[in-house]
């Protein structure tokens, strides 16, 4: 088996672990993909991140419930504590932080979870408020931290409505916070419309559009 193959069954290897709720596989293969110089966010966003979308699906079919659904959130976890300390994205001179979040009427935090992850790899500041995040509590908390960013993230077609109203309120208070939006729903063009700032398609390119979001609105590099 040469080096490609290993990689593809390795990230197959991964997705198909979580899927299997298995944890104890999860870690077996994350180290692996360490030792095999498979860039962890690779491992991440093609492996962990592929399985935990297909579990997505299994759960909306009822082929899954819920004690399935943290099963299989708790060998993806352990996988991350493994992968995690190996990431290597460009820190900042000056730390950012973030204010971030599923919106209200939404449970979903599988997508969240590993934005904030690449948040926290490139040394920023996250203040995490979970799922299901009612509409005031977004700028409660970045009055309270004085964050940079808001992220609101949203997986459901019915809960990405109260994005809107989130956003409201915080350009209202100061139009110079940075608000992001992402999840599967969402198009950048609709992001705009919104009155976000910033959009992420997933959490590879999460820290890179936030960045570049920030300076459009407070003019950094």
């Amino acid at each position: 088996m040469d080096s490609v193959e290993t990689e593809k069954e390795i990230l197959r290897g991964l997705g198909d672990a979580v899927i299997a709720y298995d944890e104890e596989k999860t870690v077996e293969l994350a180290k692996m993909a360490l030792e095999k110089g498979i860039d962890p966010s690779d491992a991440i966003l093609k492996g962990l991140a592929v399985g935990m979308e297909e579990v997505g699906r299994l759960y909306e079919k009822q082929e899954y419930f819920v004690p399935e659904l943290l099963l299989c959130a708790d060998a993806m976890n352990a996988a991350l504590d493994v992968l995690k300390p190996h990431i290597k994205l460009e820190t900042q001179s000056k730390p950012f932080s973030v204010v971030i979040g599923t919106v209200e009427g939404d449970i979903h935090e599988i997508g969240k979870n590993l934005v904030r992850i690449m948040y926290e790899a490139a040394g920023w500041t996250v203040y995490d408020l979970g799922a299901d995040v009612k509409i005031p509590r977004f700028l409660e908390e970045q009055k309270r931290t004085g964050a940079d960013v808001v992220a609101i993230s949203s997986l459901m077609t019915m809960s990405m409505l109260a994005i809107p109203e989130v956003i409201k309120p915080i350009k209202a208070y100061d139009p110079g916070i940075t608000v992001m939006v992402g999840g599967a729903p969402l198009t950048r063009e609709m992001a705009m419309a919104y009155g976000a700032d910033g959009f992420a398609l997933n959490c590879g390119t999460a820290v890179k559009e936030t960045l570049e979001a920030l300076g459009r609105v407070k003019g950094r590099p």
